[in-house]
C-alpha cells in the first residue's frame, strides 16, 4: 500500500498559543477527499498525538474533526507556561513539525 505524508495532503498545518498553558494545532485540507482519507485512516487520534509528541494522553485536552472546514484540530497542555524560563517557543508556533511526516495510507 502506498503512503503520502500529512504535509502532502494538507493545505495548512500550524500550531499556536491557546492561552498561556496550551498550544492548539490546526490541520486544514483543501478538499473533502483528503480530509476524509486522513480521518478514516485514524493516523491522527488523541492516542496517536500523545505518542507522536511523547506526552501522556491526559495532556491532549481536545481533539476535533471539524467536517464543515475539512479541518482536524487538537490542543495540548504545555509543560510550562508560555514565556516562562526555559520555554523554547513562546508563541507555540514551531510545534507542528512532527505532524509533517505522519504517513497516511492512500
Amino acid at each position: 500500500m502506498s503512503k503520502k505524508t500529512l504535509n502532502d495532503l494538507a493545505k495548512t498545518i500550524r500550531s499556536k498559543n491557546a492561552g498561556t498553558d496550551k498550544i492548539t494545532f490546526d490541520i486544514i485540507f483543501r478538499e473533502k477527499e483528503q480530509y476524509d482519507l486522513v480521518c478514516k485512516s485514524e493516523v491522527l487520534t488523541k492516542e496517536t498525538i500523545a505518542e507522536l509528541y511523547h506526552i501522556p494522553l491526559e495532556r491532549v485536552t481536545d481533539f476535533v474533526q471539524f467536517d464543515p472546514a475539512y479541518a482536524i484540530k487538537f490542543t495540548i497542555r504545555r509543560n510550562k507556561p508560555s514565556g516562562s524560563p526555559g520555554d523554547g517557543d513562546i508563541f507555540g508556533s514551531q510545534q507542528y513539525a512532527p505532524l509533517l511526516d505522519v504517513e497516511v495510507p492512500v
